[in-house]
């Protein structure tokens, strides 16, 4: 998992790198910090459970096993990219490994992670599907009716709130009359929350418990991951000097984060990973743009 965890750190530390290139042509919305929590969730998943996502996705694209090349191409523009240039950062999406369309509006995709779950259930299949979102998102309308239609139907889908105590500049505290896990409890949701979203491990088996519990029980789960990210809301720079948060609340969590600890050991790892990178980005480099005739290709 923290081989994992790396590969993904390194893929946007490359992004990172290239953006001020403009050769990314859409905004990004980094991983960096929250890296654990993905590899933690699809530790447990397979290719046939579906997986539904937010815009902040490059993570959750990569530790359910979406194409490094695809996804280089994608951010590209290239019509070699996963949705053929059309998405972008924002909309990745891998199907053929279970990664649904990622959704650059809060919040949209947990219904459509309910809709798969009730769709399952009626046609007597036994694949897990999961809604990944952010904190903010709990705010929206479609979440309160996402979790009553599910609780109500008795589905099994299991609601992963990355919680990094941000929406854009405010504060969870500013936002919030409520306590994420509290809330879903109200609706015979069984919820948790896991303070230690930098450990993979605990991660993984707090989400691995709600599979168990998902499966015996036919009904959803709700975990509340906490986590941290140390770049701005959206783009590749720091947010310090936006004066919402400090450095020292971001390296209270580097300061535990394990890629940081564990970097001697990690070391070995680097360079395999960065060739990987390399050749992703060359493929994106070299791949062609999309023709006029993709221009209404897959578009309903």
């Amino acid at each position: 998992m923290l081989y994992q965890a790396l590969r993904i750190r390194l893929v946007e530390e490359r992004i990172i790198e290239l953006y001020p290139t403009d050769k990314i042509q859409s905004p990004v919305h980094l991983s960096i910090g929250q890296e654990t929590v993905a590899v933690g969730v699809c530790r447990s998943l397979t290719p046939r459970d579906l997986l539904f996502c937010s815009y902040r996705s490059h993570a959750f694209y990569l530790a359910k096993g979406g194409d490094l090349g695809e996804m280089f191409a994608e951010l590209y523009g290239k019509v070699t990219g996963c949705c053929r240039g059309k998405g972008g950062s924002m909309h990745l999406a891998a199907p053929d490994v279970g990664l649904m369309g990622a959704s650059a509006v809060v919040a949209s995709v947990i219904p459509h992670a309910v809709g798969a779950a009730l769709a399952a259930k009626r046609l007597g299949k036994d694949h897990l599907n999961v809604a990944v979102f952010g904190d903010g998102a709990t705010e929206e309308g479609v979440y309160h009716e996402s979790l009553n239609f599910a609780a109500l139907h008795a589905l099994p889908v299991i609601f992963v709130c990355e919680n990094n105590g941000l929406a854009v500049h405010a504060r969870q505290s500013a936002r919030q009359a409520y306590r994420i896990t509290s809330l879903a409890k109200t609706y015979g949701i069984a919820a948790v929350t896991i303070s230690d979203g930098h450990d993979p491990v605990k991660v993984h088996r707090a989400f691995s418990a709600a599979v168990r519990r998902a499966r015996r029980s036919g009904r959803p789960q709700l975990l509340e991951i906490m986590t941290c990210r140390y770049r701005e809301h959206v783009g590749p720079g720091e947010d310090i000097a936006a004066g919402y948060r400090t450095a020292a609340e971001i390296d209270r969590w580097k300061a535990r984060d394990p890629l940081i600890l564990e970097a001697k050991r990690l070391a070995p790892d680097r360079a395999r990973i960065l060739a990987e990178i390399d050749a992703a980005v060359e493929f994106a480099e070299r791949s062609p743009w999309p023709d006029k005739t993709e221009l209404l290709a897959d578009v309903l």
